[in-house]
């Protein structure tokens, strides 16, 4: 198994703290890339580090994913091993960055496939996580931790829209009701929005974002 650092771009406002800033990595869904998230830095808190990784696995028609995914009648299909690997390389780009960069706090976001990624990292590690953000993605069973007292308290933000013709919102709430019992610090909404971050999620999300940047 390689633990290759994954292709990353950095976005540093120059109000971002010389010493100590907070990070947010952003991980892109399937058949984007690394700069279709770093667009969300400008409308987010502007003491934050942005870093915005690519995927590993590149598409036929272009982009990058994580993993394989199956679109059926009922939703979104995969198969969570083939995230083990890519989930890998996202905690090795962790350590690295906190090496390279000394935030002071980690939050973790994703969109669609890297909603999944994002909530799988956090749930396996989530002492290194300050936060997790969700936007349009799934939880499956595989991805729950075993020690559950582990995640008692993790911050999650996690969206969707009631539109969504990729992922149903059905789906949505099976992945919310999944993860209700762990004792997690979990604020769940929906929108009137498709496979998408509309305006109103937006908003919610930087405050979100800044209510936790304020708390010590």
């Amino acid at each position: 198994m390689t633990t290759a650092s994954l292709h990353h771009i950095v976005h540093k406002s120059p109000d971002a703290p010389p010493e100590g800033a907070p990070l947010l990595l952003l991980l892109h869904g399937y058949g984007a890339n690394e700069e279709n998230l770093l667009g969300l830095a400008p409308h987010l808190d502007t003491r934050l580090i942005c870093v915005s990784a690519r995927a590993p696995y590149a598409l036929d028609f272009g982009g990058f994913a994580w993993f394989n995914i199956e679109i059926g009648a009922e939703g979104v299909r995969f198969a969570f091993a083939e995230a083990e690997e890519p989930l890998v390389q996202v905690l090795s780009l962790v350590d690295a960055l906190r090496q390279e960069l000394r935030p002071a706090r980690i939050f973790i976001a994703g969109f669609s496939q890297g909603a999944s990624m994002a909530l799988a990292a956090a749930l396996k590690r989530p002492r290194d996580f300050a936060g997790v953000i969700a936007l349009s993605g799934l939880c499956c069973p595989e991805m729950l931790p075993q020690d559950t007292a582990s995640v008692q308290g993790l911050k999650i933000f996690m969206s969707h829209g009631r539109f969504d013709p990729v992922i149903p919102i059905v789906q949505a709430r099976a992945s919310r009701d999944l993860l209700l019992p762990l004792g997690l610090d979990l604020l769940y909404k929906e929108y009137d929005m498709p496979h998408a971050i509309a305006q109103p999620c937006l908003e919610d999300l930087d405050a979100w974002l800044r209510a936790r940047l304020d708390t010590p």
